[in-house]
């Protein structure tokens, strides 16, 4: 018993020395599940594999007492007793037992007690043995300590390991996150970009200084420390700094501007520190920001001062690009959809000093995206980029990408050797609309929108400064579109923003179209929600007719700004710019627009009913009327303006 509790207190002392010291090391989460389950293991073990001897006297057979044993050698009856000290025990024969009978197990004291046993058993002339077992629980406490110190060691690396991973990410958790090449093979030269052909004029010259600077500095020219590219999303920036990258030949930079910041104050700006240290190391050579907005916004805009952490971020590019230090060789090309949200102090000459717009892609800009794009796919000896080119005005160099690709996905869905003009048309509507569902099941819902969409047709097709129908069609389109009625707008009116006031008007009135036709037909009970959007398309032309343009009885006052940008904490609440008498007019101003436009809608839609519903049965017959055919009809019965004719003839 002795030897027992002074093993389990060595066991026990030990166990407190061990755990305080890994409670200690824990580092991490994992280390602390790593500690827990050795103590868990430890324990299990302890439970089972050490078998101590109160417990064997516990469970051992106690036929016979340790008095009766006594007095059972004096009468005799005992002729052989085996200690084992290890066990605690005395196996006993007795002098009648059989001989292929087990021996009685006698539990024995611990120590120095069992003398009396011993002295009684020579004095009666028993015959006496000890024979002491081997020690398992010796065994089975060093196989136990021996696999716990290996548990240990296990998790000590472990945690160790975790320590050395959590020191290393916090050494470089201020370096810079760009992307270097020391010759960025992107697989996109000057001559895949098109559309452009200006953007690629300003940066070709910025690539030449760097591989032919002796050009420019012959006759004093300094190379240009930044370029700022501006444009709609989809225009193609992103595709010029990959340009640049595969012709320069320099060592080239790249990140995004939400890398810089983080949540840690100073981080950013350390990561900004680290970037030009490097690109200086590197010179000369590119470095490449790609939506600059994420980190160049306005100081000072928010409530309380703004974002702490952004704002240093944006102090230490600033002191960078154009500090007390110069950045000899550095060129900082940046691209943003938003420029005015920049500060100021980003925008000025000696940090940007080129800002170049990349607009939204003419007719010849198109025309060159189609060709770049359509060189890998097989079209039809039918199909016409040209043609295509002049249907999408508007559409930026994604968007035509993108529409040149679903019409190769649905050549491919339809089993087509080519891509044909049905292809091509289905993925204009595709992009512009959304995807075609399965048609309508003839009802009054489908006559409905027919009546509505054969409104807007008939209006384009009859106003006269409107510009001609496409195509006119009621099968449903994802997104809940019924049906629509498409025109084909005028590319330089687009592209230059020239919009007159009769152009204007007519577009409103054409707005109108579909809700006047419902109301002409099926009555004013039977007006629907179709109309929804067309009344905001109206609310909104009419106000800036008012507002801005100055096309109203008003006179010639831009009443309100055209900047909807709004930051939290400036211009959070809209600055009214002028009276409420003068809020009163505009509103009777903008409703005395709407009203007529509507009025003249009703009159062409009634003046030309039977005209409706010839070609309202037509739609329900067809589905889809093309422009060509929908002129046709029309000018059958009614003699169409000249813009009209002219795009007949077209």
């Amino acid at each position: 018993m002795k030897r027992f509790n002074k093993r389990a207190d060595h066991q026990l002392s030990h166990s407190e020395e061990k755990i305080p010291s890994q409670r200690e090391k824990s580092l991490s989460k994992g280390s602390t599940v790593a500690a827990g389950a050795i103590t868990a293991i430890w324990m299990v073990l302890q439970s089972v594999m050490v078998s101590p001897p109160a417990l064997a006297q516990a469970t051992a057979r106690d036929p016979i007492s340790y008095s009766d044993l006594l007095q059972r050698i004096e009468e005799g009856e005992v002729t052989r007793i085996e200690i084992d000290p290890v066990r605690g025990i005395a196996e006993v024969q007795l002098r009648n037992q059989p001989r292929d009978q087990v021996t009685q197990e006698v539990p024995l004291f611990a120590g120095d007690r069992n003398s009396e046993l011993i002295e009684a058993a020579r004095t009666n002339n028993v015959d006496l043995e000890v024979q002491p077992s081997a020690d398992g629980g010796a065994i089975a406490w060093l196989v136990t300590h021996a696999l716990l110190a290996f548990l240990l060691i296990i998790g000590l690396l472990m945690i160790l390991r975790r320590s050395s991973n959590a020191s290393g990410q916090a050494m470089n958790f201020g370096k810079s996150k760009a992307r270097f090449s020391m010759e960025s093979k992107t697989g996109i030269m000057f001559d895949d970009v098109a559309g452009i052909e200006e953007a690629k004029e300003e940066l070709q010259e910025v690539v030449t200084f760097l591989k032919k600077p002796e050009r420019f500095t012959a006759v004093g020219a300094k190379i240009p420390k930044g370029v700022l590219l501006i444009g709609p999303p989809g225009t193609g920036k992103t595709l010029l700094a990959k340009a640049i990258a595969g012709e320069a030949g320099v060592p080239f930079f790249s990140i995004s501007g939400s890398e810089f910041v983080e949540m840690f104050v100073g981080v950013g700006a350390s990561r900004v520190r680290d970037l030009f240290k490097k690109a200086k190391e590197n010179a000369p050579c590119i470095i490449f920001i790609d939506e600059i907005d994420a980190v160049g916004r306005q100081r000072g805009a928010g409530i309380g001062g703004g974002n702490d952490e952004r704002e240093q971020t944006l102090n230490q590019l600033l002191t960078e690009m154009d500090g007390f230090e110069g950045n000899t060789g550095i060129i900082i090309i940046a691209a943003t959809n938003r420029p005015d949200v920049l500060d100021s102090a980003l925008l000025r000459p000696g940090r940007f000093d080129r800002q170049i717009q990349v607009d939204l892609p003419g007719f010849n800009g198109r025309l060159g995206i189609l060709q770049v794009h359509a060189r890998n796919k097989k079209l039809d000896p039918d199909v016409s980029l040209e043609a295509i080119a002049r249907r999408t005005p508007g559409f930026s160099g994604a968007e035509l990408a993108n529409m040149l690709n679903e019409a190769a996905i649905l050549t491919a869905r339809r089993r087509k050797d080519a891509v044909t003009l049905l292809e091509i048309d289905d993925a204009i509507d595709r992009v512009t609309t959304g995807m075609a569902m399965a048609p309508l099941m003839d009802s009054k819902k489908k006559r409905i929108i027919a009546y509505h969409e054969v409104g807007h047709a008939l209006l384009m097709t009859l106003l006269k400064n409107s510009d001609p129908l496409n195509k006119v069609t009621i099968i449903p389109r994802s997104g809940g579109i019924g049906g629509f009625a498409q025109q084909t707008f005028n590319e330089d009116m687009i592209d230059s923003g020239l919009y007159t006031r009769s152009w204007l008007l007519d577009r409103i009135t054409i707005a109108l179209g579909g809700r006047a036709a419902e109301e002409e037909v099926f009555g004013d009970a039977e007006i629907t929600v179709g109309a929804s959007n067309d009344i905001r398309v109206v609310a909104d032309l009419a106000r800036e007719m008012v507002t801005r343009y100055g096309m109203s009885d008003l006179g010639p006052f831009a009443l309100e700004s055209g900047s909807s940008e709004v930051f939290l904490g400036r211009d959070l609440m809209s600055r009214t710019e002028y009276s409420e008498e003068v809020a009163m007019k505009v509103d009777q101003q903008v409703r005395t627009i709407a009203t007529r436009c509507y009025q003249d809608a009703r009159r062409v839609v009634r003046e030309n009913r039977e005209l409706l519903d010839q070609l309202v049965d037509l739609l329900l017959e067809q589905e889809t009327i093309e422009g060509e055919q929908f002129r046709k009809i029309v000018a059958e019965k009614v003699t169409l303006p000249e813009q009209q004719l002219t795009a007949k003839a077209n």
